[in-house]
């Protein structure tokens, strides 16, 4: 069985990071093996939340790996909380990065064209590093920019696109998304959750820029801006990834599943820091 060494925080309640990617990847018939980047009691959009910082641990677990032979299909990079961690993430695909191994990086430093309190320069530069590293990145709009930009070129660009409207954005991922791949010579950039309305319905693009050609896969948007969406999404194109599945298939097997997930969690009414009810279709991945 292929196995994709999952690298991401693991948060008790929420349903994201490690606690999504999982039961993702693993009814997809690829073993997830998760080296946590920090444990929370759960994810940090609730009001109050236990957190331990697992930095200083990742060398102890990865040694233990490398007395085993550990040898992953693939690596999924997520959540990193700082540029000490960005280092040893760097020396761990030095360590089991082979010639074959498929490594998707998610290039968690900001959204809604604002980057994450965490954010500095320095960690950018670092998530740069691996992104040279990665055959696949998910970011979205603001990381994307963020990777070519830097933060306060970012926000001003951000706040001219708002201007423009919907088209904008399109537009913008479409040209960052193929600068993206010209420049940190990648296989495929895949632009997420980029908000389009028409007439009264919401729907969320998510773009597939490669070398041949840029594909959006568009689905429905309901209910707000749930915890754990583009975990979800980016573990269906990580197992996908080291099972040879083209990119754009996986893309739109991702958001057929979320919509689903979607309407069943407005459905609930569930809360969005719970996350979303992916469970009921995990079986639509096989």
């Amino acid at each position: 069985m292929k196995k994709i060494a999952v690298i991401n925080d693991l948060s008790g309640l929420g349903k994201c990071s490690l606690t999504a990617a999982i039961p993702v990847i693993s009814v997809m018939g690829v073993q997830a093996v998760p080296l946590p980047t920090a444990v929370l009691s759960n994810q940090t959009g609730y009001a109050s939340y236990f957190y331990d910082d697992y930095t200083d641990r990742l060398d102890s677990i990865t040694e233990e790996w490398k007395k085993i032979g550990f040898a992953p299909d693939g690596i999924y990079t997520g959540f990193l909380a700082g540029e000490a961690q960005a280092e040893k993430i760097q020396t761990f695909l030095d360590a089991f990065a082979g010639s074959d191994t498929k490594i998707l990086t998610d290039p968690i430093l900001g959204d809604n064209g604002r980057a994450h309190g965490f954010y500095t320069e320095k960690l950018c530069g670092c998530m740069r590093s691996l992104v040279k590293r990665a055959h696949v990145i998910t970011p979205n709009l603001t990381e994307a920019m963020l990777l070519l930009f830097g933060k306060e070129e970012t926000e001003k660009q951000w706040k001219a696109l708002e201007v423009e409207g919907d088209e904008a954005f399109l537009r913008a991922a479409e040209t960052y998304g193929k600068r993206l791949l010209k420049e940190y010579d990648l296989q495929t950039v895949v632009i997420t959750g980029v908000e389009r309305r028409k007439e009264k319905q919401a729907y969320m693009g998510n773009l597939v820029c490669e070398a041949e050609e840029n594909v959006w896969v568009f689905s429905k948007k309901e209910g707000g801006s749930y915890s754990g969406t583009g975990d979800i999404f980016a573990s269906v194109l990580s197992a996908g990834l080291v099972k040879g599945i083209p990119m754009k298939d996986c893309a739109e097997k991702a958001a057929r599943f979320l919509e689903k997930a979607l309407h069943q969690t407005v459905k609930e009414g569930t809360d969005r820091n719970e996350g979303v009810c992916f469970e009921p279709y995990l079986t639509e991945l096989l």
